[in-house]
């Protein structure tokens, strides 16, 4: 069992990245599959329904970005 400070925050750090990028996926994953219904039930309605999808997925990879970021941060402070 690690007991030095320094090990733990970077075991925390392994951690929360690795379930930043799992919740990314998972979101990203929901997202297209639902806009793939959406495009599947209506095709003609498929540029606005891409369109959507593309902003709420940068949206998403954001928020992991910076999540990934403050693990980084927090794992070197």
């Amino acid at each position: 069992m690690p007991t030095d400070p320094k090990a733990l925050a970077y075991l925390a750090a392994g951690f929360g990245a690795g379930m930043t990028i799992i919740g990314g996926g998972y979101g990203i994953g929901r997202l297209a599959a639902a806009a793939m219904d959406g495009i599947a039930r209506q095709p003609n309605a498929a540029g606005d329904i891409r369109g959507a999808m593309i902003v709420a997925a940068g949206l998403i990879e954001g928020v992991t970005f910076f999540s990934l970021i403050v693990t980084i941060l927090l794992a070197i402070k």
